[in-house]
């Protein structure tokens, strides 16, 4: 197997070729050990590999947080890395935390943005970093249909032997979201206001339109003139509810709240969790989907 990697380093796909024998190297016991760096890809990844031999898949980072900026990396986390065969990563900028890690692994990493149309990020007030693009590309389904097929793809050219395998569960998992695009299809262009820059992507998707979003994190709180702004935007379009995320902060939403009488609801970015496969995937994007529909139907 560890011969079989070697050769597959050459692949377009992959972004970091196989490097010196003096790295750090992963464990030589047969299996193809998967690292995938967050949660949302640690479903996909492993969705795609379920039931295939020696594949055995691990996640990096798994925090009940709504944020990655500030993240840093552990000892643990490093040793991961160290000992991975293959990094499987969300992408477009959400883990510029392990770049460093990244350069110093030779590991071969696919990216599960690869053919996904960027959005332009947001913008994140208070935070010491720059992302070019908004890296939450998982909260479309569409996205998640391209993420799952880049990990089938990469892993495919990684590990020939399993290709149909890979294939085979990429169908299924793109079988089981089964998404109804007419779901929210009479809230098209409501306005939507949330306390989390991750949800541009979904708001696409659903047609619905994103009049506002803050990142809020402690310590870096919404400003007096972008609560002014957001408590206007709320009067001018009569909106019943605005948004949190279920690990952010909700403290400005709920004075907003206090001092216009809209509703604060919560919506899940799927950025931590306990299952496995897609199926948790699928119940939280339907739950943000019925939580729409219950506070702004």
């Amino acid at each position: 197997m560890k011969k079989m990697l070697a050769a597959a380093c050459t692949l377009g796909l992959l972004l970091s070729a196989c490097s010196s024998p003096a790295a750090s190297q992963p464990k030589d016991d047969g299996k193809l050990h998967v690292l995938a760096t967050t949660y949302p890809v640690y479903l996909f990844t492993t969705a795609v590999t379920e039931g295939v031999d020696n594949v055995e898949v691990s996640l990096l980072v798994n925090q009940q947080t709504s944020c990655l900026h500030d993240y840093t990396l552990t000892v643990s986390d490093m040793k991961a890395i160290e000992g991975a065969d293959v990094i499987v990563m969300n992408g477009a900028g959400l883990e510029d935390f392990m770049d460093d890690a990244l350069a110093a692994s030779d590991a071969p990493v696919i990216d599960c943005s690869e053919g996904i149309d960027l959005l332009p990020a947001l913008g994140h007030e208070g935070h010491d970093h720059d992302t070019e693009y908004d890296p939450h590309i998982w909260m479309s389904y569409e996205n998640a249909t391209r993420m799952l097929e880049n990990i089938g793809t990469g892993l495919g050219n990684l590990d020939p032997e399993h290709d149909e395998d890979y294939y085979r569960n990429f169908d299924n998992a793109n079988d089981a979201m089964g998404y109804d695009p007419d779901k929210l299809a009479a809230l098209a262009d409501q306005p939507l206001i949330t306390f989390h820059d991750g949800f541009q992507y979904f708001a696409q998707a659903t047609g619905l339109n994103l009049l506002k979003a803050i990142e809020e994190e402690e310590g870096a709180e919404a400003s007096a003139a972008e609560i002014q702004e957001i408590v206007s935007l709320i009067r001018e379009y009569d909106i019943p509810a605005i948004f949190t995320e279920v690990n952010g902060s909700d403290a400005t939403a709920q004075a907003i709240s206090r001092e216009t009488g809209c509703q604060v609801y919560q919506l899940d970015m799927i950025m931590s969790g306990d299952g496995t496969g897609i199926q948790p995937y699928v119940d939280a994007m339907e739950k943000n989907m019925d939580t729409i529909l219950e506070a702004l139907g």
